[in-house]
């Protein structure tokens, strides 16, 4: 049995004797990172303790590597097949927030992200998704607040698992995230929207990953358009809203010379105007065999201007990390992958 797969009460139901001493010893592990097996709560009842910890994997998440640019730090997670998950601790004004993967690769396509060249090798379980965030805040000693699902994949492409290892990020007796501080991002999978709006249980953020505001530019850039366009997009993002009574967070890369004239901003505002939400505008990164450049900073500001000036709330965020491959999109590059 591996203790990151589980939510505390499916834990302590895997026994049925003891269910009350496997309920603190998860606390302890999800809490403290460890077990504490001589205080005296365990200490009375060691032989069904011995049990079950014999019956538990309580293996450490193995980091491979650890890149850092200031208080940034991107770390390699080696898996049991030898595979490598990259997640990133960014530091914010108050917080860390933790970029975590959901898959190794991505089958999306995305012209403009190095995860999207990898292809998709496979899924991540929901414990290998937990992980990361045990190896963040126990192993490397980062207090992680929020965690968003950015990194390697397309999580609605592994909605199950993910939706588990949310389900045990914030259990009270565990991490106790809260479910605030937890984002999901899709590339525009409406199945996924759907899907999630309807969802009881987890009430995690949405982010929407938009890039293109016509169909002709978007789906240059981000293949899946083809088979389901901005307006199918739009109206799965309208009935999440009405269900849920949440803002969505739309994603725009800014690539220079591609989609960052003032004319794509109009479109844009027009396309987000009567939207709940609002627009985080990301500056492109740098990559391997780049299609792409780096767009100038005062057409960053302009376009963000622009959208402010139709009314629209806009998120510019400044790119941490790019010189260790940890920015928007750069995760998966071989390099620095070694």
């Amino acid at each position: 049995m591996d203790i990151y797969a589980y939510t505390q009460p499916e834990f302590s139901a895997l026994f049925s004797k003891g269910k009350l001493l496997a309920r603190e010893l998860y606390r302890q592990w999800f809490k403290k990172g460890a077990l504490f097996l001589d205080e005296p709560s365990l200490k009375q009842a060691e032989a069904c303790v011995d049990g079950i910890v014999e019956s538990v994997n309580w293996s450490l998440p193995t980091i491979a590597h650890v890149h850092k640019e200031g208080d940034t730090q991107k770390f390699l997670l080696k898996t049991h097949d030898n595979q490598m998950v990259e997640s990133v601790a960014i530091p914010m004004k108050t917080l860390i927030t933790l970029c975590v993967s959901s898959q190794v690769g991505c089958k999306m396509g995305c012209t403009f992200c190095e995860t999207g060249r990898m292809g998709l090798i496979r899924n991540l379980t929901a414990a290998e998704i937990v992980q990361q965030v045990f190896a963040a805040r126990f192993l490397l000693g980062i207090p992680v607040r929020n965690v968003v699902f950015m990194g390697m994949g397309e999580p609605f492409d592994n909605y199950d698992e993910v939706k588990q290892a949310i389900r045990i990020l914030t259990d009270q007796n565990g991490f106790a995230l809260g479910m605030h501080g937890i984002t999901v991002s899709t590339s525009g999978r409406i199945d996924g929207i759907l899907r999630l709006a309807e969802e009881q249980e987890i009430k995690p953020n949405l982010a929407v990953s938009i890039n293109g505001p016509n169909n002709l530019l978007r789906s240059k850039l981000m293949p899946h358009n083809r088979k389901e366009s901005l307006e199918a997009l739009k109206e799965a993002i309208i009935a999440y809203t009405a269900k849920t009574g949440r803002e969505v967070l739309l994603a725009y890369v800014l690539m220079k010379g591609v989609n960052d004239s003032l004319e794509l901003a109009e479109e844009l505002a027009a396309y987000a105007g009567d939207l709940d939400c609002k627009i985080n505008l990301i500056p492109y990164n740098a990559q391997s065999n780049d299609r792409f450049e780096v767009p100038d900073s005062e057409q960053v500001d302009a376009f963000a201007a622009h959208l402010r000036a139709s009314g629209l709330r806009v998120l510019l965020r400044r790119t941490k990390g790019r010189s260790i491959m940890a920015g928007c999109g750069q995760l998966g590059n071989a390099l620095i992958r070694k």
